[in-house]
């Protein structure tokens, strides 16, 4: 079914090691069913980097990833939907704001208009 959504954000982080697994947890269980309630997003994917081989012109090229290794894209109706009292209040609840997100680094985030 195709997506309703006319925006994606893309967020992307790094961790401390000595954390990932408990980010992994409180962000699959916690925080993205927390911010799917928020009217106005439809989906969440997360996604984590990792090495690849790539061709292109004929040569094969070992690519490392080297940007952040978390992202999570946000499926939205509307940019405003991140800035709404619903988003506010959703990203500040749970074990995310205190044991998670303080040891979270290199973050990104970026609006993309689909089509």
């Amino acid at each position: 079914m195709p997506s309703q959504a006319k925006y994606l954000f893309v967020v992307s982080m790094d961790v401390d090691p000595a954390k990932e697994a408990l980010f992994n947890e409180v962000y699959d269980k916690e925080h993205v069913p927390l911010l799917k309630k928020v009217p106005g997003v439809y989906n969440v994917t997360r996604a984590a980097g990792q090495d690849f081989n790539f061709a292109m012109g004929g040569k094969q090229e070992k690519k490392v990833h080297s940007a952040a290794k978390y992202i999570a894209i946000y499926e939205l109706e509307s940019p405003d939907v991140v800035s709404s009292k619903e988003w506010a209040s959703a990203v500040e609840v749970g074990r995310w704001p205190g044991e998670v997100r303080p040891f979270t680094s290199n973050r990104s985030h970026a609006m993309y208009k689909i089509g």
